[in-house]
């Protein structure tokens, strides 16, 4: 409505707050008054003040503050609740917020900003990556701390240094789960991406700064040479109370030649396809490595005695090592995860090369077994989802695929003279909902063959579209 711009949509909103207002009730069982939903309420009144305040009157303005001002104090009783851990930093953000833009606020400042501090220390890492490790958080959070910076300066104070630090730290992690195309890779709850939104965020970079490559602490790995970029998932599931978006996607990557994008991860199916979530958290939902078909995550259940648990991860990888390795011939990592071990005895290795030309991305898996267990008999299978944009030709009598482009690229995928088998998959991230796609797929035994080698190479470059 603010978009719009008339006298009639600002009319609008004034009266559908006014609506809220009388209707909301008051602060308890109505879900308005749910501390994520008041905290988010309360950061978007206050951006949109300027419209929804225009020629209210007296009593409709004290109405306005009065349930900003319910809506803080009970922020500040929930601001510590680990039951909405997820919801803490929001909370502390809508706070510092109320505490700047209204009048008599500067009281409450100090506690307020005390709690962004101690949220930010906790929620961003110390490269910048998010805790619950979905990168839509940070698109999120630049949102919300871009403005606060400059609620600071319109009142003539400094920003607290944490909330400055954290900014400096997130762009280049944001920038890190960036494909050329502009849409962040599909890990640990992320969807569909707008474009746009990151680019503004990443406008207000003042360093204008690259990528991080190695966020060892955010647990991802970010491999590029010429126009091909591979982005890993080298880390653990977030702690429990973080983990309700979080998938079993270990050791996963996605895979981009210049604005296309080859090897993808299922994604988020969104709310309007909530029937799809649970499906879409899985390990098979990834690209990499499933054992005995289940997932390297167990998730908790929403019904009878796990219902206090809502969605988070129970257990999964623990051990996450990583090493990396830059050199004239490309970039190697590798990795390894123990999310297998106590099912099946087995850890997950994992090792990816892009050569330097970006002509030829290499892997290795490696199910081994774990000290004093025997080679188990399980099945195991390696999987490849590919972007709806790729077409999908098995070559070789089955022992390879060729992928083309839509731009005009080809790449041969091959796995050491194994059979390669092209099936269904599903992309839950395009922007106009759930689209077919097709997975390579390479099946084995972790008894018979423990290791598997393959290889996407480049055939043929991409050329611009006509």
């Amino acid at each position: 409505m603010r978009a719009a711009n008339t006298a009639l949509a600002r009319a609008n909103a004034r009266s559908l707050v006014k609506e809220f207002i009388t209707t909301s009730g008051k602060t308890g069982a109505h879900p308005a008054w749910d501390p994520g939903v008041v905290a988010r309420r309360t950061l978007s009144w206050l951006s949109q003040s300027p419209m929804l305040l225009e020629g209210v009157n007296y009593d409709d303005y004290r109405r306005f503050i009065r349930v900003l001002s319910r809506g803080y104090w009970l922020l500040r009783r929930h601001v510590h609740d680990e039951l909405a851990a997820e919801f803490q930093l929001t909370a502390a953000l809508a706070m510092t917020a109320f505490a700047l833009c209204v009048q008599g606020g500067t009281p409450l400042l100090k506690g307020a900003v005390a709690a962004l501090n101690e949220q930010l220390r906790e929620q961003i890492l110390l490269d910048g990556g998010p805790i619950g490790r979905n990168p839509q958080t940070l698109v999120d959070l630049l949102f919300d701390l871009l403005p606060l910076r400059q609620a600071f300066a319109a009142r003539g104070m400094s920003p607290p240094p944490e909330l400055l630090n954290a900014i400096d730290r997130i762009t280049p992690a944001l920038r890190m789960f960036r494909h050329h195309d502009g849409a962040l890779a599909l890990f640990n709850g992320m969807g569909v991406t707008a474009p746009d939104r990151i680019a503004i965020a990443l406008s207000y970079d003042d360093t204008r700064g690259r990528p991080i490559f190695n966020a060892r602490y955010a647990g991802y790995q970010r491999l590029e040479a010429s126009n091909a970029l591979v982005i890993v998932d080298t880390g653990a599931p977030p702690p429990p109370l973080f983990s309700r978006d979080a998938h079993a996607g270990c050791l996963s990557f996605e895979f981009s030649l210049s604005m296309e994008r080859i090897v993808v991860n299922c994604g988020n199916p969104g709310r309007r396809r909530p029937d799809l979530r649970a499906s879409a958290r899985t390990t098979a939902a990834h690209s990499t490595v499933t054992v005995n078909d289940v997932s390297s995550c167990l998730f908790s259940a929403r019904s009878g005695v796990q219902s206090w648990f809502a969605d988070e991860i129970l257990s999964g990888p623990n051990a996450v090592p990583v090493t990396r390795e830059d050199s004239d011939e490309g970039t190697t990592v590798r990795a390894s995860h123990d999310g297998y071990q106590r099912r099946f005895g087995l850890i997950h290795e994992r090792t990816l090369m892009l050569q330097a030309d970006g002509a030829r991305l290499k892997g290795r898996d490696r199910l081994i077994p774990f000290p004093g267990v025997e080679r188990k008999d399980v099945n195991y299978a390696i999987r490849f989802h590919i972007h709806p944009s790729v077409t999908l030709v098995p070559i070789w009598d089955g022992l390879g695929v060729l992928l083309q482009t839509s731009r005009g690229a080809v790449l041969a995928y091959e796995a050491g003279g194994l059979p390669i088998d092209v099936e269904e998959s599903i992309f839950f991230a395009a922007p106009e909902g759930a689209r077919a796609c097709q997975q390579i797929v390479v099946y084995g035994n972790a008894a018979d063959i423990d290791e598997i080698s393959w290889s996407f190479a480049l055939q043929a470059p991409q050329v611009a579209p006509e």
